[in-house]
């Protein structure tokens, strides 16, 4: 289970939740008028930051428009107790949920620590790669 936290005029956020749900999550939209303060109580440094915040069962964050391959991924992991989750930062052009046509901007998918550092833990350079 996802919960999902959004603002409730978010368009392209229920894009992403169709998105997660077609592949294979089930989901539950918190729509919310402020959702920095999720945001903050969950480590999630601004610079990371994206139109929404999904929170699993677990406790991990999965900020912005971060494909569902990669959560189902990161969720088969075994992690340090430092990460706390995946961030795709901003509104990337043609990442699940911001697709407008055949347009893309390739983008990264980091891997986020309770510290406020990261890694790149993938690295999308085609529409392809994301599925």
């Amino acid at each position: 289970m996802l919960n999902v936290y959004k603002s409730p005029t978010c368009g392209c956020c229920k894009k992403w939740i169709d998105h997660i749900d077609d592949n294979g999550f089930q989901s539950k939209a918190h729509n919310q008028t402020d959702i920095s303060i999720i945001k903050h109580q969950h480590g999630i440094a601004p610079r990371y930051r994206s139109c929404h915040t999904a929170i699993s069962s677990q406790g991990y964050v999965f900020e912005g428009h971060v494909p569902a391959k990669f959560i189902h991924q990161f969720l088969q992991e075994q992690h340090a107790d430092n990460v706390i989750g995946l961030s795709v930062p901003a509104m990337p052009l043609g990442s699940p949920g911001m697709e407008v046509g055949d347009k893309f901007h390739p983008y990264k998918v980091l891997l986020l620590k309770s510290d406020g550092s990261y890694d790149v833990y993938a690295s999308i350079q085609s529409a392809q790669e994301q599925f």
